[in-house]
């Protein structure tokens, strides 16, 4: 049984009008943050923020910062790993022990496994999380698609569901049931996901939408929060998939894939793919 909670988080650029990271960063709503700092502890949590997914960590560093400050919260730290040779020094590696909080940022999902994958902290990270109850691993965007095993890595949403289109990468694997995809309903990710459950039917993708996330207990009990929708991608039914027989470029088809689109306060049972819809005289808080 796993212990401790996961909160993959879809995103939000809302900094900036250009089409750069340095004036486009990736930013929580202080709505997504509270429940974070809440399923950490409250505001004297121990928080880590690792931003080694952006090309500017310190300035998406500091952005977290003044997010989780602006909530109350009294002790968060900057690991700024930019290298994996950072995931093995003592400094690093106590930060990880003594968190009750580890936050990843948005950026490469790539860097977070190239550059921390399969090294002393992911080891600590990965046995907390699954024996410690209360503690937290968040990600936005890139943070929350590398908690997946076999992780989205690039895709072009305009040729997304041609064979091939979609890359895959090895993430790391703190929960191998599910695909996780972000910023999914403005970036049209609809199709890459769908690739991406082709390839990996006996898998759960997760499209989560911007300013939403979700609240994972138990590897398996897991609670919509956020403005937005998370879409439920369920190919544990499918009586057509072409993926395996396709040549590359090809247009793919999918019969009897089951989707569910859930709201804030919805809950969906990973372990048993059952869902759990909040009635509409109860709203969440």
């Amino acid at each position: 049984m796993i212990k401790g909670t996961l909160i993959p988080i879809g995103g939000n650029e809302d900094k900036g009008i250009e089409e750069n990271e340095q004036y486009t960063q990736e930013f929580i709503s202080e709505g997504i943050l509270y429940h974070v700092v809440k399923e950490a502890g409250g505001v004297d949590a121990n928080i880590v923020v690792i931003p080694t997914a952006s090309s500017i960590p310190i300035e998406v560093g500091n952005n977290y910062i003044e997010a989780f400050t602006a909530l109350g919260c009294k002790n968060i730290e900057v690991l700024d790993i930019r290298n994996i040779e950072d995931s093995e020094k003592e400094v690093s590696i106590k930060l990880i022990k003594n968190a009750d909080c580890v936050m990843f940022s948005g950026g490469d999902q790539s860097k977070i496994t190239k550059k921390i994958g399969r090294t002393t902290i992911h080891r600590i990270l990965a046995d907390r999380y699954k024996n410690e109850k209360g503690f937290v691993i968040a990600g936005t965007s890139a943070g929350a698609m590398a908690m997946a095993n076999e992780m989205i890595a690039g895709g072009s949403a305009s040729e997304a569901f041609i064979k091939g289109a979609v890359s895959m990468y090895k993430g790391l694997n703190l929960i191998p049931e599910l695909i996780i995809d972000t910023h999914f309903i403005r970036r049209g990710r609809f199709g890459r996901q769908s690739e991406a459950v082709a390839k990996h039917p006996n898998l759960i993708g997760i499209g989560l939408a911007e300013d939403t996330g979700m609240i994972i207990k138990n590897g398996s009990d897991s609670t919509v929060i956020g403005s937005g929708m998370v879409i439920i991608f369920d190919g544990s039914k499918l009586t057509h998939n072409n993926e395996k027989i396709l040549k590359e470029g090809t247009p793919m088809t999918m019969a009897n894939l089951i989707i569910h689109v859930l709201s804030n306060g919805d809950k969906y049972d990973i372990k048993n793919r059952k869902v759990s819809v909040l009635p509409i005289k109860s709203p969440f808080i």
